[in-house]
């Protein structure tokens, strides 16, 4: 399987970072299957340099199934919004995930769990509204073991 990762720069040794904001699946080094996603990921972080970088890797798949491995269903449901929530809600929240697998919060799921989070919505109406979209995938890797399951192939500089 090929995955994508956009960023402002070639990442030919992948890193687990911990990033300036809370994300979906917390720490971690994030891809997807979707070109345009890591695309649309390269620019929005590039944009003072006017590019930015697709980078692709091989997933080795047999290789990783050797880890601790959290796979979310699409559409999301209960288990998912619960761990999203603690992720960007929970001080200190941690797993012991090596990798995990499930939907991409877009800018409209964002929108409509920031209503959730508010109290404006209740967690079955975030999850039927959920059920509405067409979301994009995520693989997130956790540990350094998990890192070793990626090999990286190249990189694609791209431009608005």
């Amino acid at each position: 399987m090929i995955l994508f990762h956009g960023s402002p720069q070639i990442v030919e040794e992948p890193r687990i970072l911990v990033p300036e904001r809370t994300l979906d699946y917390g720490v971690g080094f994030y891809t997807t299957t979707s070109e345009k996603q890591a695309h649309d990921w390269a620019l929005r972080r590039a944009a003072q340099q006017g590019c930015g970088f697709v980078n692709l890797y091989e997933f080795d798949e047999t290789a990783a199934a050797e880890l601790k491995r959290l796979d979310f269903p699409q559409p999301p449901g209960e288990e998912w919004v619960d761990f999203v929530y603690a992720n960007r809600n929970q001080r200190g929240f941690t797993h012991d995930n090596d990798l995990i697998y499930g939907p991409v919060a877009n800018d409209r799921v964002y929108a409509a769990f920031a209503l959730f989070e508010q109290g404006l919505l209740s967690k079955q109406e975030l999850i039927t509204e959920l059920k509405t979209y067409k979301l994009i995938d995520q693989m997130v890797f956790h540990t350094q073991v998990a890192l070793k399951c990626i090999k990286f192939l190249e990189a694609k500089e791209v431009r608005p």
